[in-house]
C-alpha cells in the first residue's frame, strides 16, 4: 500500500506573530548545520561516540516582501538586538507544516524554535531589468534549539 503526503497551508510565527507577507519559492528554510553526534573509530575497531549538543541548533532563513508589515516587525526586532545585544530577548518561532494523507486526515509537522538571534544584515539591490528579488528581504536567524514534533 502506498503512502501519500499532501503539503499546504504552512504557518510561520516568530514571537507569537503569524507571518502573512511571505515571498515566493522557498519563503522559509530551516536547516541543521551541525551533526548531533560524532563517531571516531580507532585501533582494533574500537569506536568512541560523542553527543554534539550544537547539533540542536538550526539556521532559519525567511523571505518576506520588502517593506511589508512583517518586514517592519523583523526590522524592529533587529534594531533592538543591535541596540542592546546583552539585553535582547531571544526570539522563539514555529514552523508548522500541515500534512494530509489523502483520506481527510491531517497531521502537523512542527519545528519549535527557541533562543533565536539574527545572524546577518538585510542585503539590498536596485535592478532596472525587472528582477523581483529586489523586492524581497531575506532574514537570516539562528536558534539554539529546534526540536521537531509530529502530531
Amino acid at each position: 500500500m502506498s503512502t501519500t503526503a499532501m503539503s499546504g497551508n504552512d504557518t510561520i510565527s516568530i514571537n507569537n506573530r503569524i507571518f502573512a507577507d511571505l515571498a515566493d519559492g522557498d519563503c522559509a528554510h530551516l536547516t541543521y548545520p551541525n551533526d548531533i553526534a560524532n563517531v571516531k573509530t580507532g585501533k582494533n575497531g574500537n569506536s568512541i561516540y560523542g553527543l554534539n549538543e550544537s547539533g540542536k541548533q538550526c539556521e532559519f532563513v525567511l523571505r518576506v516582501i520588502r517593506g511589508s508589515a512583517d518586514d517592519k516587525f523583523l526590522n524592529g526586532l533587529l534594531a533592538g538586538q543591535q541596540a542592546n545585544f546583552a539585553g535582547f530577548v531571544l526570539m522563539s518561532a514555529n514552523l508548522v507544516k500541515k500534512l494530509g494523507d489523502g483520506l481527510g486526515n491531517v497531521a502537523s509537522d512542527t519545528y519549535i524554535m527557541s533562543g533565536g538571534v539574527f545572524t546577518k544584515q538585510i542585503e539590498g539591490k536596485s535592478n532596472v531589468e525587472g528582477d523581483t528579488e529586489q523586492s524581497i528581504s531575506i532574514w537570516h536567524m539562528k536558534f539554539s534549539n529546534a526540536p521537531r514534533v509530529i502530531s
